[in-house]
């Protein structure tokens, strides 16, 4: 299923307050007759800590450009999350590459239960309280892109109640 995630884009981030969050940074050696030539790829998150979130990637000469061009990349990727009190409204599991990942909600408290780049995301998005596995490769740009999939893949118990004909309560309790 996955026409749950069409139109979650966001198109305007003119008044967005976004937040950006480095992920990783990957040395890339090229050799040429010169000898080596050294260049940068940042992978950075970007997100508002209500519901939206996006992933950039940037590339350059210095550590610092990367960076920036990674946060300008994100910010035209945008996505909205559905975040019910705190947690995501249901269980997911997406797979990128050789990256796969299940989010999990949890009960108030718990806190954000995930590891490196798959918690980047996370808090980027402004979920409180999850639990998350990431398993397969470890991958950052792979964990970053099936997390942000399993995001997007997220549905509102508000949208599932209006399909279904039902209230939100119904939803939840059956």
């Amino acid at each position: 299923m996955k026409m749950a995630g069409v139109n979650n884009r966001v198109k305007s981030t003119n008044d967005l307050e976004l937040k950006d969050r480095l992920v990783a940074i990957n040395r890339v050696t090229k050799v040429t007759k010169g000898g080596r030539t050294f260049s940068f790829a940042a992978i950075v998150v970007v997100g508002n800590e209500d519901g939206i979130v996006g992933w950039g990637l940037g590339k350059a000469g210095e550590v610092t450009t990367a960076i920036a061009k990674g946060v300008e990349a994100a910010k035209k990727n945008l996505i909205k999350v559905p975040v019910h009190k705190g947690t995501i409204p249901h269980e997911q599991i997406a797979k990128f590459g050789g990256a796969q990942v299940l989010l999990r909600p949890a009960t108030h408290g718990t806190g954000v239960k995930a590891g490196g780049a798959m918690r980047a995301v996370l808090e980027s998005v402004g979920i409180t309280d999850v639990l998350a596995k990431s398993k397969g490769s470890s991958n950052p740009h792979n964990l970053v892109k099936a997390t942000i999939e399993a995001l997007n893949e997220l549905r509102s118990p508000f949208t599932v109640a209006q399909n279904r004909g039902v209230s939100v309560e119904k939803v939840f309790n059956g």
